[in-house]
């Protein structure tokens, strides 16, 4: 360490760059890398505690982390990163429960990690098979679940937090304190000492970073050159499935700009809300115009009942699923109130609902019997997916719509969201609807396919699997997403650590 130093003192960097890493033939390699400005690209810490902050707090929070923002960077600079981190520590996490903080690491903070992972570090990182550790100032535990998971590293040794009784405290544990300088090298000696060996390439971005460096056997600096990030296809295991409620990253102008728009976007919600739920149909689509919600509808959507065949059962339409709005679009897409069959649906937003709501019972039979019904009865929107998913990807679609009808009109939804995502898994779900239309400019894109001919339904002689594989693989290309076949338990496992099965509040 003292030979790093004493390099730096005379303005020339003790390690080489990493582009200068030959990364072949390293797979029986042990690599120690930074996080922050090292396999992320950004040196700001700021977005991902006020991710933690808005998820575990809200906006009041949120306020709290900006108003000690200033005074974090100020230490960094007078004081130290350590004096640093303490404050942003305290600002988000004092008195929130270790479990609120340990789900927005699990749920939210891996997408917005995954969007910024330095493409030269990673290069490096992902070709050192034997063993992978990452040293962080973060708190190990808002960093582990996305390192571990995404970038596949072995062990993680970070900041702890401090906690009483299931919260907490704001402070850092004082037996190792904030993870920086000789702290990290003391932190890798004690991962490596049952190996009795260094690991053989380090990675680092900052003089902090010097100390476990010199540890490895060969060591490389990330430089501050901006660079694109690496693509999310090319990590081992891409994310798929997220929560949170913010749609963009959080940098302080951000979450400066969210915490103002707040309460005029929750009042401009209510607007919009008592708009589609009070005024007819027809009128609905130019309501929501006015009110700054962009409807496209693409495609011939059918005719009304009335104006096909007699005898004719209702027609069911067949969507992506994107929020718990997609059959209200739908409706005003089409100017006229369709019911839909939902699953776990809040007693709020059934109330706020413009069009009928018939929740499913999970019983294959009753189900059957119900959609039946409603089909003799009129029109149906029903989503197969049988949960959102945020990505440009398809769940499974289950089967069970398509052995009770053979009158199906695939439906492409997509919608746009700049400030607040309208869905959720972990939270309250009487809140999406809010949520959506407390975006500025929220948009739905409502696009009608052809329905399906007889040779391609059931009683043209496809099972009801292929007729559903077949509706999910047309949806997916109009809109150029990926087929997959998780379903609506993996998501809920992925993110709120149950099947899914989530009980309705008032």
């Amino acid at each position: 360490m003292e030979a790093a130093e004493a390099v730096v003192a005379a303005g020339v960097e003790p390690f080489p760059t990493v582009d200068k890493c030959d990364a072949s033939g390293r797979g029986s390699h042990a690599v120690a890398a930074d996080l922050d400005g090292t396999l992320l690209r950004s040196r700001s810490t700021f977005p991902y505690y006020a991710l933690v902050a808005f998820e575990a707090g809200g906006v009041p929070r949120l306020l709290l982390l900006l108003l000690l923002s200033p005074l974090a960077a100020a230490l960094r600079v007078v004081v130290s990163e350590a004096a640093c981190a303490r404050v942003l520590v305290f600002a988000a996490t004092a008195g929130a429960r270790v479990r609120d903080i340990e789900s927005a690491a699990r749920a939210v903070l891996p997408r917005f990690y995954a969007a910024d992972v330095h493409p030269g570090a990673w290069r490096v990182f992902s070709a050192c098979a034997r063993r992978r550790v990452v040293l962080t100032s973060t708190p190990r535990v808002m960093a582990e679940p996305f390192l571990r998971e995404c970038l596949g590293a072995d062990a993680v040794a970070g900041t702890e937090l401090a906690t009483w009784r299931g919260r907490a405290t704001g402070l850092v544990d004082a037996r190792r304190g904030v993870l920086v300088g000789r702290r990290k090298a003391e932190a890798l000696r004690e991962i490596f000492a049952a190996d009795g060996d260094a690991p053989d390439v380090g990675l680092g971005d900052s003089r902090s970073d010097y100390a476990f460096m010199s540890m490895c056997k060969e060591a490389y600096i990330v430089p501050r050159a901006p660079v694109e990030p690496l693509p999310m296809d090319q990590l081992p295991r891409p994310v798929i499935f997220h929560d949170g409620r913010l749609v963009r990253r959080p940098t302080p102008l951000v979450a400066l700009l969210v915490a103002l728009w707040f309460p005029a976007g929750f009042a401009l919600a209510c607007l919009r809300i008592a708009a589609g739920a009070l005024l007819p149909m027809p009128l609905v689509y130019y309501a929501f115009w006015a009110l700054g919600v962009r409807v496209l509808v693409r495609g011939a959507p059918p005719p009304p009942r009335a104006e096909r065949a007699a005898g004719r059962r209702g027609v069911l339409f067949a969507c992506s699923h994107r929020t718990l709005l997609d059959p209200i679009f739908l409706s005003a897409a089409l100017g006229r109130p369709v019911a839909a069959v939902t699953y776990s649906l809040s007693r709020l937003s059934e109330f706020l609902s413009p069009i009928r709501t018939v929740r499913l019972t999970r019983d294959r039979a009753s189900d059957e019997a119900m959609i039946r019904e409603l089909l003799a009865e009129g029109d149906l929107v029903i989503c197969p997916e049988g949960t959102t998913c945020r990505e440009p990807f398809l769940l499974r679609f289950s089967a069970l719509f398509a052995e009770l009808t053979d009158e199906v009109v695939p439906v492409a939804m997509e919608n746009r969201m700049s400030m607040f995502h309208g869905t959720t898994a972990r939270g309250w779900k009487g809140m999406d609807p809010f949520y959506f239309f407390m975006n500025p400019s929220p948009a739905y894109v409502v696009t009608f396919l052809s329905k399906l001919p007889t040779e391609l339904t059931c009683a043209g002689g496809k099972t009801s699997h292929e007729v559903a594989n077949y509706i999910q693989r047309l949806i997916a290309a109009t809109l150029s997403y990926e087929c997959t076949s998780l379903t609506r338990k993996d998501k809920y496992r992925a993110l709120a650590g149950n099947d899914g099965v989530v009980a309705p509040k008032s």
